[in-house]
């Protein structure tokens, strides 16, 4: 089990995010998020969207840095990814 974090690719309001999800448990992730002072509105139901400044923080908090594609393939493994399709 394990909180992961890619990298920043993602413009948006002026700076670049970066995704933040668990291999496990959305509780998981959403107890690493709330630690971390990580805002709920950042969370799109399979990940929270992070800052780039914050990604440091959070691999020194314990989350796993990763590559997109690893963070894409662990989270469909764990079954918890939700598909663009079924994004409102």
């Amino acid at each position: 089990m394990a909180v992961l974090v890619d990298a920043a690719m993602w413009p948006a309001h002026g700076r670049m995010w970066a995704h933040l999800v668990s291999d496990a448990s959305l509780e998981e992730l959403h107890a690493f998020a709330a630690a971390n002072g990580i805002p709920s509105r950042g969370f799109d139901l399979d990940h929270y969207d992070v800052p780039a400044e914050r990604i440091d923080e959070l691999v020194a908090a314990g989350a796993e840095r990763v590559t997109a594609g690893e963070l894409t393939r662990r989270l469909i493994a764990s079954g918890l990814r939700v598909k663009g399709r079924d994004r409102h």
